[in-house]
């Protein structure tokens, strides 16, 4: 068996300063990932060098260690950890994170580890083919590996697993008929608790039962399109035979997802809103934000935007998410936000705006809209089984960080640019995915026609 990985080192900064740095051991294997602490530290990165991650010549540590001790030393720890690799791939075995840190610890300590005698086998013995939770594990480390799966699509696929292991843990190939998957449905509507409840409505301060359990139609339709994925890998594989996933296709109301989007009266809003007090450190969300609104960016891009990439005239951009390369030209918006920035650059890692998590920006992307008074009331109607729910939001809670590439688009095609031009900044392929954001300029260009009735 040979247990695909891949081991590095990384640098974590700590201290009051922020001026140190921890040397860790990240390894990643079968769509798992794990930092072991190497306690070698660096303070000065000048001396620290990123591609073959190592210390160069002439740094002495915190405690008087050289340059050579401490490469020894994550030389013989990368390789400890290879050898731990090497034991389990020696007795085709898949690990847990636990088994390979414990395995990797004994090897640190001089425990060599023995391999077990080999038990006899009779010549029609066949080799016992991985379950259905270990056929998953594999499609997950292959397919995450061969298309470059993000953070977020290893996560997704760690959420259907846990779905299926509380529904059934159990569940084989052969069980996958109609009604289990029914069944399956119904569970994740019904029965699966929710990790973060539903705020409370109106002045109450308890939950509905609807509140804490139970998934909307919409989420449960993604996850069985992630299960069908699996599934005909698996087929395709030779790990299943029971293809009635190809034909189940339950019924489950969806209504399509609204467009929020802000006009031309709501950027300015933003824009001039003043920001004093306790509300100044929302300023940096909302200069990053408009950059995207002006710019087609989404927040994985704008977030780790280098001045490298920043030219006279345009910005040059390989998106996080699609891998593709666009050049954007630079607007007077985006022009006096990237002088802003440049005039304070952050010299540490060369990003033209601070890093923020995508869960504090859009927290406080809402603080902003709040305050700015994008406070329209919006029908959000979504379905529950056959429950049809609406929900009378105000605009800024449903605001997020891809609002910003929306707002663009909208905007832009309103403006009369034409597709083709905002797709080559954008980066879509296809007019199918540009489609919703015409709709909503058609009927713009309609209600505005009326006003062409000054006759009357």
């Amino acid at each position: 068996m040979n247990i695909r990985h891949k081991c590095s080192f990384k640098l974590f900064t700590y201290g009051k300063n922020k001026d140190k740095h921890q040397i860790r051991l990240r390894v990643t294997f079968n769509s798992q990932r794990i930092d072991l602490s190497t306690g070698c530290q660096i303070y000065d990165l000048k001396y620290w060098d990123d591609k073959y991650e190592s210390v160069l010549d002439g740094y002495n540590g915190p405690k008087g260690e050289s340059t050579l001790s401490i490469n020894t030393e994550l030389r013989n720890i990368k390789n400890q950890m290879e050898t731990a690799f090497k034991y389990f791939e020696a007795n085709d075995i898949i690990p847990t994170p636990s088994q390979l840190v414990e395995k990797y610890e004994e090897r640190l300590k001089g425990i060599v580890p023995r391999k077990p005698e080999p038990e006899k086998k009779k010549k029609e013995d066949k080799p016992k083919a991985p379950d259905f939770y270990q056929t998953f594990d594999l499609f997950t480390f292959e397919c995450g590996e061969k298309n470059a799966w993000t953070k977020a699509t290893f996560q997704k696929m760690e959420a259907l697993k846990n779905d299926l292991l509380t529904f059934n843990k159990k569940l084989k190939f052969s069980d996958l008929t109609e009604s289990t998957l029914t069944a399956f449905v119904v569970y994740l509507r019904d029965e699966k608790k929710l990790n973060t409840p539903r705020k409370p409505k109106g002045d109450r301060s308890d939950y509905d039962a609807d509140d804490l359990v139970g998934i909307k139609n919409s989420t449960i339709e993604k996850k069985l399109g992630y299960l069908k994925w699996f599934l005909k890998w698996a087929t395709n594989k030779g790990y299943n035979t029971n293809i009635a996933y190809k034909t189940f296709k339950p019924t489950l109301k969806a209504t399509q997802k609204k467009v929020i989007y802000l006009n031309k009266e709501e950027l300015k809003a933003i824009v001039n809103l003043e920001l004093k007090g306790d509300t100044l450190y929302l300023e940096t969300v909302r200069d990053i934000f408009l950059f995207c609104c002006f710019s087609s960016l989404r927040y994985s891009d704008a977030s780790n935007l280098k001045w490298n990439d920043v030219k006279d005239d345009h910005i040059e951009v390989t998106t996080v998410k699609t891998a593709d390369s666009v050049s954007i030209e630079i607007n007077e918006m985006m022009r006096s936000i990237i002088d802003k920035y440049q005039a304070v650059p952050d010299k540490r890692n060369n990003l033209v705006f601070p890093y923020y998590t995508n869960q504090a920006m859009n927290r406080d992307l809402k603080k902003l809209c709040k305050l700015a008074g994008i406070n329209e009331e919006i029908r959000v109607t979504t379905y529950k089984g056959n429950e049809r729910i609406d929900e009378i939001k105000e605009k800024w809670e449903l605001i997020g960080t891809h609002t910003g590439r929306k707002t663009f688009i909208v905007n832009a095609l309103s403006r009369g640019i034409a597709p083709s031009i905002v797709m080559k900044w954008t980066g879509h392929s296809d007019y199918k995915s540009m489609k919703p954001y015409i709709d909503i300029v058609d009927s713009i260009k309609s209600s505005e026609m009326s006003k062409m009735n000054f006759m009357d």
